[in-house]
């Protein structure tokens, strides 16, 4: 049995789990435009949320990491069955392919502007920035990558007393790199570019994803691996809650006592996003490894259906954009379009409460579930079709 032919049998784990990914991300999209109080509150607001919206927003938070974690170990996946030149060409490739979908795809689906006046920096843009800077990185040993991986993830919060210190006032690298924490620049009149995902810390995953991936090697035994992740998992978590308790490193938004003691466990686990901070990537991805553990073994009608979403996430991903802002736009805003300027980052000023976000959101994955069945078929049967890698 050769390596693609096991690769592609033990994949599956990874593809359900970034399946459960893509689910999860819809239901914080949907929440954006079409919750009542997405355009006027940040659900994590610890002085009005509720705890069912609050709990709506956090569970969302591993999404990004995850999908980013994983994307490194399908890229250490790849480099069994490729040459060290191939992949780097294909990551470089794919890396500027990504930014431009991001620039020109996915801006136009947030704001439905055909005239670009905003270009938005989101996961897209860092997954595919991180994989330019690993198409490079492929040709040193794996230990190198797995070094400075752990650098990145447990030393770029050091950034944070540079950020909060007086007078300090980041230049257009360090925005880029770490700082740019929605930070908005100018490009020309009219046109503006809006950071909300600064690359850094996503790089730095990425290449815990790819050091991860050793772990899934064809003559890599099941049972080990399995436990490897369980303990990994319960470490990061254990991590987190001393490093969180400590309250001096890891995030810039320390926790402090609430009004009561469940109010201050939110506090508690409340940790920074943009850029993800060690503590967020702890949280996140320690769950998420115990997640691979233990559905690595679990093969069933529902997993069957969350493998759809996890084999054509990036098709999905536009896709869901698409359709969230679309519908969001035909049910809340057609009678306040005027211009098609209105139409930048077009949130609803209307919109639901959560049942009726929960509603869209099943709605919309029963939708995009035949949609993405077609394509992996599609994909499936067009092995040789080179574009379809892309996407």
């Amino acid at each position: 049995m050769d390596h693609q032919h096991i690769i592609k049998k033990r994949i599956e784990s990874i593809d359900m789990v970034r399946g459960v990914v893509m689910v999860l991300m819809a239901l914080d999209h949907v929440r954006d435009y079409f919750h009542i109080a997405a355009k006027i509150d940040d659900p994590l607001n610890l002085k009005t949320t509720t705890t069912l919206l609050f709990f709506t927003r956090f569970t969302t938070h591993f999404c990004a990491p995850t999908f980013v974690l994983l994307s490194g170990t399908s890229i250490y996946l790849q480099s069994l069955i490729k040459s060290k030149k191939e992949l780097s060409l294909f990551l470089i490739t794919r890396g500027l392919w990504l930014i431009f979908a991001e620039f020109f795809i996915i801006s136009f689906a947030w704001t439905f502007d055909p005239f670009y006046h905003t270009f938005i920096l989101q996961v897209i843009w860092a997954i595919g920035i991180s994989m330019v800077i690993l198409g490079f990185l492929v040709f040193l040993p794996y230990r190198t990558i797995l070094s400075i991986g752990l650098v990145i993830v447990l030393g770029h919060n050091l950034l944070d007393f540079l950020e909060a210190s007086s007078g300090f006032k980041a230049s257009v690298l360090l925005d880029f790199l770490h700082s740019g924490n929605f930070k908005t620049y100018r490009l020309f009149e009219n046109h503006k570019l809006f950071i909300a995902y600064p690359f850094l810390p996503w790089t730095g995953l990425m290449m815990m994803g790819y050091a991860l991936g050793r772990l899934y090697q064809p003559n890599f035994n099941q049972t080990k691996r399995v436990k490897i992740l369980k303990i990994l998992g319960l470490f990061l978590l254990l991590f987190f809650i001393v490093l969180r308790f400590v309250n001096i490193y890891g995030d810039p938004k320390p926790w402090t006592l609430q009004k009561d003691d469940w109010v201050t466990f939110l506090s508690f686990i409340d940790v920074h996003k943009y850029p993800p901070s060690l503590l967020y990537m702890s949280i996140t991805i320690g769950f998420a490894l115990l997640f691979l553990a233990f559905t690595e073994n679990i093969k069933n009608r529902f997993t069957n259906t969350l493998l759809v979403f996890g084999r054509t996430a990036f098709f999905y991903y536009i896709l869901h954009l698409y359709f969230i802002h679309f519908f969001s736009v035909v049910i809340f805003s057609l009678n306040e379009i005027q211009t098609l300027k209105s139409l930048q980052l077009n949130f609803p000023t209307e919109g639901y409460n959560l049942p009726g976000v929960y509603i869209v959101w099943i709605t919309l994955i029963l939708i995009l579930y035949p949609i993405c069945r077609w394509y992996k078929t599609y994909k499936s049967k067009n092995k040789d079709k080179w574009w379809l890698s892309y996407l």
